[in-house]
């Protein structure tokens, strides 16, 4: 008996490998898939900006760093005893200016450098609701908790995300002509913004995605992260407590099956290897100085020193 509709998902012709080099962009739900790459060992980088979730954020951040962009005064502000960019994540937020200027200008140079090397970038849209700043007309990727009276909200058409998507890609192909994007929507509900707006949003987002990826199949691809949760985990039981991000469980789900399809079958011993070594290190012994515990950890030592001998980007 079947009791679930499985998305079908092709199996990449341009596969992920632990010589790959993988740039994670967008949403909190890239940063979940981020984790499991960061689990396992692979060459990840994910959200230098920290978690964008619109595609004009992440377009933003693309293009300073491809057009080493310098930030300077004009472009942070105090709020709160803090300093910000709008163009930021409050994890980068710092309480001395000069601090967080020179922070993400640090940040665009290394980010410009992971846009040239990277084999695969993955972009994680989150929402097509953004705030607009009324003093300078400017869309954000953070409100920073400014009263909400000095924005506008807004919906992103179809058209502009779509846009969008194209200056991303081509921002990007200006760097890094063979690197491989894969484009997803992420399956956190925004319910804040309501239940027929969030399902407009992600409409939106599907809808632009489509458009642009069928232009250049050969490097943008679509993963359905978003099906994925709405078809074959169609329960609450996948869902966290608060009944808007994914479980934990529903997060291994749908990284089982982004390996399945875009993780090179001949990684798997490694990710077996590393896994091993991950449980290893968690393990913790009734008795740290027994024979066999002291034996476990001279195994494991031995363990890790081989996989680093074959990989030696990886640190346990």
């Amino acid at each position: 008996m079947i009791l679930n509709t499985v998305v079908p998902i092709p199996k990449s012709d341009f596969p992920i490998g632990y010589h790959s080099k993988i740039l994670s962009l967008g949403s909190c739900f890239a940063e979940n898939m981020a984790a499991q790459l960061d689990y396992f060992k692979f060459q990840n980088t994910a959200n230098p900006f920290g978690i964008l979730f619109h595609p004009l954020a992440i377009e933003r951040l693309i293009d300073h760093a491809v057009s080493e962009k310098e930030i300077t005064q004009n472009d942070v502000f105090c709020h709160n005893a803090l300093w910000h960019s709008f163009d930021a994540h409050s994890d980068c937020s710092r309480s001395e200016s000069d601090e967080l200027i020179c922070n993400l200008n640090a940040i665009l140079k290394t980010t410009r450098e992971q846009i040239v090397t990277s084999t695969h970038i993955i972009i994680t849209l989150g929402t097509a609701w953004v705030y607009r700043h009324l003093e300078t007309n400017r869309v954000v990727a953070n409100c920073h908790k400014v009263p909400q009276k000095q924005f506008n909200k807004e919906l992103l058409s179809i058209d502009a995300i779509t846009q969008s998507i194209e200056r991303i890609t081509a921002l990007i192909s200006q760097a890094n002509k063979t690197a491989h994007l894969i484009f997803t929507v992420s399956p956190v509900r925004h319910l804040k913004d309501g239940f027929v707006e969030n399902q407009r949003s992600k409409s939106h987002l599907i809808a632009a995605i489509h458009q642009t990826i069928q232009k250049q199949p050969a490097i943008r691809h679509y993963f359905p992260s978003y099906e994925m949760m709405m078809d074959e985990l169609r329960d609450y039981r996948f869902y966290a407590p608060d009944m808007i991000h994914p479980s934990p469980t529903a997060i291994t789900y749908i990284w089982e099956r982004f390996k399945d399809t875009w993780i090179t079958e001949d990684a798997y011993k490694t990710i077996d290897a590393v896994d091993a070594i991950q449980k290893g290190l968690a393990h913790r012994p009734f008795n740290p100085n027994s024979e066999s515990h002291l034996a476990f950890t001279s195994k494991l030592t031995d363990q890790k020193a081989m996989l680093i001998s074959a990989y030696p980007f990886m640190r346990f």
